[in-house]
Formats: structure tokens, C-alpha cells, sequence
């Protein structure tokens, strides 16, 4: 017999994951645009100093049990294939 406590929880972790996705693709959008506002005027791609404030601000926003170091992780990663992606978008 299934146990369906454990594929309610797994139902939604699935409905958290999806509106997860919703927003990583709303923000892929905006980072294209950031893009080709860069793009246009001749501005570097990779900007250190707002990437800094940005891992810092997000990690003083953690809660737990989501310690600031993996909110740290998380976001690089997130802002590293955004920059790939801008990178890749505004080269063509």
C-alpha cells in the first residue's frame, strides 16, 4: 500500500519546484533585458561589485533551517548560468 502522506509531501515539493521554475524564468527574462540594455550601451556584462551586494543581501535573508551559506551557493550558481545566458544572448 502507498504511502500517501509521503506522496502529498512529494506532490508538493513537485508544486513548490514548478513555481520555483516560474520564477527562475521570469528572472532569465529580466536578466536578457538587463542584457540588452548593457549591450546597447557598451557595458560590461559582469559587474562584481553588484554581484557582492547581491550574495550579501540574499544571504541576510536567510531563515532557518536554510542556513546563509547555502543560500550563498544557491544564488552563485543561479547568477552564474544568468550570466552565461546573457553572455550567449548578447553576443549574436
Amino acid at each position: 500500500m502507498p504511502d500517501t502522506e509521503l506522496e502529498d509531501l512529494r506532490r508538493s515539493i513537485d508544486a513548490v519546484d514548478t513555481r520555483l521554475l516560474e520564477l527562475i524564468h521570469e528572472r532569465v527574462r529580466l536578466v536578457l533585458e538587463v542584457g540588452a540594455y548593457k549591450a546597447q550601451r557598451g557595458l560590461a556584462v559582469y559587474d562584481p561589485e553588484r554581484e557582492r551586494r547581491m550574495l550579501e543581501r540574499l544571504s541576510l535573508l536567510a531563515q532557518p533551517p536554510v542556513e546563509p551559506d547555502t543560500v550563498r551557493r544557491i544564488f552563485e550558481r543561479l547568477i552564474d548560468e544568468s550570466r552565461r545566458l546573457e553572455q550567449r544572448h548578447t553576443s549574436r
